[in-house]
Parts: structure tokens; sequence; C-alpha cells
């Protein structure tokens, strides 16, 4: 999974950045390494792996990481390539969702590139300049499908459909919310809009509007009601208190998240907002090599999850035998859980489950 975080100058963007990374290496012993200036990799916090490891005791335990990647540069006027706007453009087109933080504090000390704070303001800059980025590759994909239509009335579908996407885009509709079959929702992938990724707004408040509840915060409102006519999610955080988090070791992290009332950090509860906007779910395989968590999509079958681990799993794939999680630390092994008849011999068409631990049988 690889998220793009954007936000305009001095909204707490990288400073959200900078803490989520440093939170992902360093609060729970997670890997972490920085590819470039810009982009973190980050462990996903998953406490069923720990357990796990303390039943086949493994040479290695491997969480699934999530890629955060600090998109700089935008400015208005990104669209036509002002400030570092082509960078920008590029990096957010690889991604698989956007983290759009937006400022909902007031702080005479931290200027604002507009001077004034206004967050719905903030958030239609750069949704403006990502729909006309959008307008623009779209007119130039329907030019090519055009003269393409000519030799074969095959693509009259997809023009049929980006007419569509434009009409929203000019009425200032991001595509994400176009209403379109499976199909044309396949369409739409392989086009790379700028707007038709996912996306959380972050709300970033004061460390004091934390402490108050953040209810109270008109801007964080403002910030939901748009997010709710766009179909978005919305996470209230503080860059300032996660960079805080991210300072301490475990023991100390839960204590201060104690004393703020707050029962997860930032970092979980975005990898939670970010899973469910994806429609992802996690699988485990356990063993004395090594335990691991494995990233898929909701309603992914088994031989495709088994393709995750490796190409011969799936080519070769017999059966999955599967254990529920929850099931397999009552039993306290696989053994157990065997003897009990509550592992399961699951075929081609099963649906793999969020928190299923697999053991995949394959014949290449």
């Amino acid at each position: 999974m690889k998220l793009g975080i954007v936000g305009l100058p001095n909204v707490g963007k990288s400073t959200l950045f900078n803490a989520i990374t440093k939170a992902g290496a360093e609060s729970a012993n997670y890997p972490f390494c920085t590819i470039e200036p810009n982009v973190g990799m980050v462990a996903v916090p998953d406490d069923r792996l720990d357990k796990l490891a303390g039943i086949y005791h493994p040479k290695k335990v491997t969480p699934t990481v999530i890629e955060f990647v600090d998109i700089a540069g935008l400015v208005r006027g990104a669209s036509r390539g002002e400030g570092l706007g082509n960078k920008f453009l590029a990096h957010i087109r690889e991604v698989d969702a956007v983290v759009h933080v937006v400022r909902c504090f007031e702080d005479d000390k931290i200027t604002h590139v507009d001077e004034t704070v206004d967050p719905i303001r903030d958030i239609e800059t750069i949704n403006l300049e990502l729909i006309f980025a959008d307008l623009e590759s779209l007119e130039k994909r329907m030019e090519r499908v055009r003269k393409a239509l000519k030799g074969d009335r095959k693509y009259q579908a997809e023009l049929d459909l980006m007419e569509r996407v434009k009409n929203n885009l000019e009425k200032g509709i991001p595509a994400r919310n176009l209403a379109c079959t499976d199909e044309e929702a396949q369409m739409l992938k392989q086009m790379f809009l700028l707007t038709s990724k996912p996306v959380i707004y972050a709300a970033n408040i004061a460390e004091d509007a934390l402490l108050s509840g953040s209810e109270s915060n008109s801007m964080v409102q403002q910030v939901m009601n748009y997010a709710e006519k766009e179909q978005s999610e919305v996470l209230i955080i503080s860059a300032k208190v996660e960079a805080e988090i991210a300072q301490l070791d475990a023991e100390e992290k839960l204590l201060f998240l104690r004393e703020l009332g707050i029962p997860e950090s930032g970092l979980d509860r975005l990898v939670r907002r970010c899973y469910r906007l994806l429609d992802l779910i996690s699988f485990l395989t356990a063993g004395p090599e090594e335990v691991r968590a494995w990233t898929i999509k909701r309603g992914t079958r088994a031989p495709q999850a088994a393709g995750k681990i490796h190409s011969d799993f799936e080519r070769g794939f017999i059966r999955a035998e599967v254990v529920d999680y929850d099931t397999l630390m009552e039993s306290g092994s696989m053994a157990a859980a065997r003897e009990k008849g509550l592992v399961r011999s699951e075929g081609r068409e099963y649906e793999v489950k969020d928190g299923d631990v697999i053991l995949f049988r394959f014949n290449v």
C-alpha cells in the first residue's frame, strides 16, 4: 500500500510525515528505512504477529508495510508546472490513496500561504489543481481514442465514459465520485486520473484542541461536512502530538496516550482508515522460519492470495489449510487446532478472510 501525503505549505504535512515514519520505526521496534528524502516505509502495527511469534518462536517476524510519500512542491498553478508541480503530479499518480492534510488551527507564529486559515479554501486549492491536471490528460487521451474509434467501434464505451468523467470534472466533481459499473471502474483505473484516488482528509488540530475535544472545532466540522458530500474519510489528528509520541518508547507511548485519553496513536488510526478505504485485509502465515502478514483485497480467492507469497503457489495451488486467528490462539497451536477438527481444507473458490492463518498446499 502506497499513500501520498499532500497539503499546502505550513499545514503540518511534513511534521505528520516525519512523526508517522519515526513512530512506525521505533514505537514497537518495527523496521524503517528511508528510500529517498521524502519516502518512508512503515510497518503496519499488528498485535497478532507478536502473539503468533509466542507460539512458533520463528527466526523472523515480518509485518506488512505501507509506503508513505511526502509529496512536496504544491502551489497554486501546480497543474501548469508552477513550483515543483510536475514532480507533485508524477508522485501522486503512483499512490493508492491520498492523505490530504488540512490545517485546522490558528497560530500566529506559523504563517499561512494565503495569510488566513480557511480549511475549505485550502482543500479546494489542491482539488482544483488535480482537476485541471486531469482535464488536460483526459483531453489528450480522448483525442487518441477518437482516432482509434474510426477503425474499431470497441472504443466507443471508453470514449463515452471519458465524456462523463470530463463533464463531472468541469463541474468540480472528482473522478472517484462517478457512479459506474465494475467494467467501467476498470476502464477508469487505466486512465490514471489524479482525482480517481480515494482520499482521507487529515484534519490537523492543535494540541489543546485534542485535549478539549475536537467536536467543538468549527474548522474540523467544515472538513467533515465537505468530506461527507464527496464520500471521503476524515481523520482528526494533531501532528504536533504525533511528533511527541514518536519520540517515546512503547511503554512511555501507552502512558502518554492514556493521559491524553486517546486509545491509539494517529498512525494506528490512519492505517485502519486506509485499509477500510481501500477495502484491504491481512491474512497470516506462521511457522518456525517466519511469522508474516500479507495484505490483499477483500474478496480475494485462495489461489490469488497464495500468489502473493509466490507465483508457484498460485500456479500449482491444491488447497489451503485455514484456521482463523482467534481459534488458533484458543487452541494454543496448529496441531491442537487440527486435532479438534478446527483446521479447514478450502479450495479454489474460498475467499480469504481477515485474520485467516493459512498453510498453502501446492505442486508444480
